[in-house]
């Protein structure tokens, strides 16, 4: 053993120290492992959002986190009464926002950790789909019409009417009608009427199927699909 060994010197010291530089870099490694895959889950699978607004009430109240399937349509169409999450920019929203890219950054950080809204994503009841005929409203019946029959609308919040603008729209291909369950408050197709694109939503856009409320707690529950009446479900 030599001197430095047998006094506690360097040798000693670096050996004591080493278990420790290792154990961190573990740790360090295994959160940078854990935030890749979130990113990749998130980015391919599910993510998470969070609802900024009334528009979707009673459904959705402001201050949810709401899970989405990014894969939902990948084996099947998106259906009426489908609740989906879609990026509005160019249609409800600009294609840029104006601001610097490091406010942009701030704000996309803010929003994948569930903390805020973001300002061009959107969440939306589908009402109409492609070759569908979507109406509203006559004076002898308030209610929308899909393809001449008339639709119950149980989900829309209480004493709103199902629209308070008339509208009579086609919806072609690759396109949707999209409206918020809080009717008398909702930024929707309604809102892009006479606008380019006439207010329908590029089935491009869509980025999944909101699935489940998961915060708060008292809150969840599965966003079921609709299952609904013969006459919303009217052959094109």
């Amino acid at each position: 053993m030599t001197a430095a060994s047998a006094s506690g010197g360097p040798s000693a010291k670096h050996t004591k120290r080493r278990p420790r530089f290792v154990g961190w870099r573990f740790v360090l490694c295994a959160l940078a492992a854990a935030v890749i895959l979130a990113a990749l889950v998130r980015a391919f699978l599910f993510d998470v959002f969070y609802i900024p607004s009334d528009s979707m009430q009673p459904l959705l109240e402001p201050g949810d986190r709401i899970l989405v399937s990014r894969t939902a349509y990948a084996s099947e169409e998106i259906g009426r009464g489908d609740v989906v999450v879609f990026d509005g920019r160019g249609s409800l929203a600009p294609l840029h926002s104006g601001r610097p890219a490091v406010a942009d950054a701030a704000v996309t950080v803010g929003r994948w950790l569930g903390l805020a809204g973001s300002e061009t994503v959107y969440v939306k009841r589908v009402i109409g789909v492609a070759g569908d005929r979507v109406s509203c409203c006559t004076d002898g019946d308030p209610r929308i019409t899909v393809n001449g029959a008339p639709v119950d609308e149980p989900y829309v919040y209480p004493g709103d009417a199902p629209s308070d603008h008339a509208f009579d729209v086609i919806v072609p291909e690759g396109r949707l009608w999209l409206m918020g369950d809080h009717r008398s408050v909702s930024a929707d197709s309604r809102s892009l009427l006479g606008a380019p694109g006439g207010g329908l939503i590029s089935t491009e856009r869509v980025i999944g199927q909101a699935q489940r409320i998961l915060w708060p707690l008292e809150r969840g529950t599965n966003i079921d699909r609709l299952s609904l009446g013969a006459e919303w479900n009217t052959e094109k």
